[in-house]
């Protein structure tokens, strides 16, 4: 009975129970959704820097994607609250953070400097907010708080051994820029290990200027090269190490930057250097292209325009970029999974409290176990929060630019997807489109810089002779060009000291050039060291020298065909004969005449010939203008026919000289010859610095010529020149004291533009120029063959007309000598002059003498009136 009623008590017990129990029931339902829903804005902080607007971009519009996606926190939205700060002030970095924490977001996004990093990642650490991170951090051990997407060191330095492994290095130089690039590398190291083919590791300076660090690699002969260091520098150095040869085809370079993308590689694509590196984002995906349009058009909408870089007609990001979109909606997918399981309040924090926020390590170690698929492909993390399982692709740069060429990850490593067949069809076209490397000095015609308002750069920046000759054989044999100027500018002489050879010789002997293309002149200690075509140009040395300058015409010019002595002999002459004329006309009786013919009986006689009238006589026959008396006696015509004969022919003489004075241009040169400049000093003669002409000289046995040498030695100033174009200004400068010794078709080229300058002289020896290559080179035959072709075909002649007589004004002293001497010169005023001086002489002498004969006249009548 006891036992019946007790379960009859519990049952009544239960049963007043069971309505508080639902009612309890209900209400737990119900609070959870009142208390757990997220707030309808969630803010989250972006720090960047003002070079960072790429991933600016990228964090607003991973927003926007985010908003606009329902199934991603469907009653929430996104805020992005962006803060920009400078990269060194950590000081500024840290208010910024502390004014985001009080608005209350709920993660911080960046900074990519490690400099403000550290103490954004310490007062997130403190405040137990997520701080997610998108930069390379060379940290092995990483903040509680701290979630970085970049790959980690350690595997990302795994995936450079197992390419090397691949390609089987048994020796390699490593450069790198910083010491946390040696991190990336530690475990290239550590593969190593002791070997017989040791490892160099050398450091970039902060010069810029790479070349010397370069160069010893380059003497050690290593091929292989790891190049660690920031995407900024990398086309700086593989230009750099394109210029000091280390380009070729025996090169290969592993480039551990994931940005070799983004990076114009069109100079390097033809010259078959293997050039390797890893890549993160695809830029041929489709979610990575189409995520680039959206951005693009987003800020198109809004007037702005967003300067992302183009590659083989691909937009390209950087991995950075692409990183923190992928952040963003890592963030977004881990809080979607949190807000699904617990109560989650988000509200401002202050960094002068103790308050922290409850949530963040659960949401840090949400986003640690999520997996999801972004831009840079699978994200997701290992048991201690770093992403080290990933997937990059191996990218190779050909002819077509950066083409992958397989994939790497962390459980398979290395996977090539590229045939053998297809490998050597690439090297074959490689070998087919062989690109040369083309030395030259600056020298007209042959190679001279192009007249351009733009910038030119590589080969369209030149034009000349040998520009137009090289592409001539390039359109015959099928190769590429890249003409590059030897860095000294000098031709190429040997130094007996050091035993070195300069200029574009010092080029070829190092392989930095294929081919040596200017007025290079073939001689015997050249060829001994490197190879020479057949000659495209024949010549020899001659003299240039600067014409002699045409005087101002003298005033009294017309008195220039007879010499001095000659007109005093002349006036002598006229004063005697007219003395000698005046005496036999008073000794012979002929000469006396009736002053009055009707008288018959004069009283006395008169003699025409005075000393006034003889004077007038013999001054009106000089002039060949008469005169109103004439001799009557024999004495005095013999005296005047003699003087007639001898006027006929002083003046038949002064007017054929005249003629010549007044009309043709004397120009008299102090030296016609080398032999002239050899017999005199006060004319100073040179050459080229470590030229062939030089050479000559010095080499030489002919004693003219060994003088000439000692003098251009021993004189001082130095009368040798760094360039022809040096010698010439120094010869137009010299006024006559300086002559320039050089070939002849330079010369011809020189007095074709410059008339104040001319060739003395022939030629004093024979010689060619030549296209000249390293020694054993296996181009030589088909060069050659290619020159003599266009010998043949006349294009040679073409070419040297169209760069002598044509080409930067060439032909215009040709065309003023052509007028000069089809039109007779005309006389100025300064040829004349002297005539007008003396007629306006003579007037003024006549008004003053007739002045005179009036006063004169006017007192003597005055006195007999009186």
């Amino acid at each position: 009975m006891s036992g019946q009623r007790a379960r009859a008590t519990a049952a009544d017990g239960w049963q007043r129970l069971l309505p508080v129990l639902s009612l309890y029931s209900i209400l737990v339902l119900l609070l959870p959704v009142a208390v757990v829903a997220l707030p309808d804005a969630i803010r989250i902080g972006g720090l960047f820097h003002p070079d960072d607007d790429h991933q600016e971009i990228a964090f607003r519009y991973a927003v926007e994607k985010i908003n606009s996606d329902r199934t991603i926190l469907p009653r929430s939205k996104l805020l992005a609250q962006i803060e920009r700060i400078s990269p060194q002030d950590s000081f500024l970095a840290s208010k910024r953070v502390c004014h985001l924490l009080g608005v209350g977001v709920a993660a911080i996004f960046g900074p990519q400097s490690s400099h403000t990093a550290s103490h954004v990642q310490s007062i997130c650490d403190t405040m137990e907010i997520p701080h997610l991170e998108t930069r390379w951090d060379y940290r092995l051990r990483r903040e509680s708080c701290l979630v970085n997407l970049y790959p980690h060191p350690s595997t990302l330095s795994k995936a450079y051994v197992d390419l090397v492994a691949a390609w089987g290095w048994k020796s390699f130089t490593i450069i790198y820029e910083t010491n946390e690039g040696l991190v990336r590398m530690q475990e290239l190291l550590k593969a190593h290990g002791l070997s017989d083919y040791p490892i160099t590791v050398r450091q970039l300076s902060d010069s810029g200027d790479y070349r010397p660090l370069l160069k010893q690699i380059k003497n050690s002969a290593e091929s292989h090269i790891v190049l660690d260091c920031s995407t900024e520098r990398i086309y700086e150095v593989l230009k750099q190490a394109q210029q000091i040869g280390m380009m070729s085809d025996y090169h290969s370079y592993l480039i551990t930057s994931l940005d070799l993308h983004t990076i114009n590689l069109d100079e390097f694509k033809y010259g078959g250097t293997n050039i390797t590196a890893f890549r993160l984002v695809d830029p041929e995906n489709p979610e990575v292209a189409q995520a680039i349009r959206n951005w693009t058009a987003g800020e198109a909408r809004l007037g702005r325009k967003i300067d992302f870089k183009t590659a083989e007609n691909v937009t390209v990001i950087k991995a950075e970029t692409a990183l923190m979109y992928d952040a963003v909606h890592l963030f977004a997918k881990a809080l979607h999974d949190l807000d699904t399981s617990q109560q989650i309040d988000i509200h401002p924090l202050s960094c002068d409290t103790q308050d922290t926020w409850p949530h963040g390590y659960s949401l840090i170690n949400y986003m640690k176990i999520v997996e999801m698929r972004g831009l840079t492909d699978v994200i997701k993390f290992d048991h201690q929060g770093f992403r080290s399982d990933f997937v990059l692709d191996i990218v190779e740069l050909g002819p077509q630019g950066l083409r992958k060429s397989g994939i790497w990850n962390s459980t398979s490593g290395v996977n090539f997807t590229r045939t053998y067949g297809e490998q050597q069809k690439e090297i074959v076209e490689i070998l087919q489109n062989k690109t040369l490397i083309v030395t030259t000095i600056l020298s007209a015609p042959y190679c001279m810089r192009k007249d351009s308002a733009e910038k030119l750069t590589g080969n369209s920046q030149f034009e000349g002779y040998a520009i137009d000759l090289i592409h001539e054989i390039s359109k015959i044999l099928g190769f590429n060009y890249t003409i590059r100027l030897a860095p000294d500018g000098r031709y190429g002489s040997h130094n007996k000291e050091t035993g070195e050879w300069d200029g574009m010789i010092k080029e070829l002997l190092e392989q930095r050039a294929d081919l040596a293309i200017a007025d290079l002149t073939i001689t015997f200690d050249r060829e001994q060291v490197v190879d020479f075509t057949m000659p495209f140009m024949n010549l020899g040395i001659s003299v240039l020298y600067r014409k002699p300058v045409k005087q101002p015409p003298n005033l009294f010019s017309f008195l220039s065909p007879l010499s001095l002595d000659v007109w005093i002999y002349m006036a002598t002459a006229y004063l005697g004969v007219s003395v000698l004329l005046f005496i036999l006309a008073r000794f012979t009786p002929y000469e006396w005449e009736n002053p009055h013919p009707c008288n018959r009986e004069p009283l006395f006689l008169e003699n025409s010939f005075t000393l006034l009238n003889s004077l007038w006589f013999t001054i009106g026959s000089l002039m060949q203008q008469g005169c109103d008396i004439a001799p009557k006696a024999v004495s005095t015509r013999m005296v005047a026919g003699m003087w007639w004969f001898f006027t006929l022919i002083m003046i038949s003489s002064y007017t054929a000289n005249l003629a010549a004075f007044l009309t043709v241009e004397r120009m008299d040169s102090p030296i016609e010859s080398a032999e002239d400049l050899a017999k005199q000093t006060k004319i100073k003669y040179g050459a080229l610095r470590g030229g062939s002409t030089a050479a000559f000289f010095r080499d030489s046995n002919f004693s003219t010529y060994q003088r000439m040498w000692s003098f251009m030695e021993s004189a001082r100033p130095s009368v040798f020149t760094a360039s022809n174009i040096e010698g010439v200004e120094r010869v137009v400068k010299g006024k006559g004291s300086y002559a320039f010794l050089m070939e002849s078709t330079s010369i011809e080229y020189v007095i074709e533009r410059n008339c104040e300058l001319t060739q003395v002289g022939g030629m004093l020896d024979s010689k060619g120029y030549g296209i000249a290559m390293p020694p054993n080179s296996p181009f030589r035959t088909a060069i050659s063959g290619a020159v003599l072709k266009l010998q043949e075909e006349g294009k040679l002649h073409i070419l040297k007309t169209r760069w002598w007589k044509e080409k930067r004004g060439g032909g215009s002293c040709r065309d003023e000598t052509s007028k000069s001497s089809s039109t007779a010169n005309e006389l100025g005023l300064a040829n004349v002059g002297g005539v007008f001086v003396v007629l306006m002489g003579g007037m003024g002498v006549a008004c003053v003498i007739a002045v005179c004969e009036f006063v004169w006249k006017s007192r003597k009548v005055a006195v007999e009136e009186r």
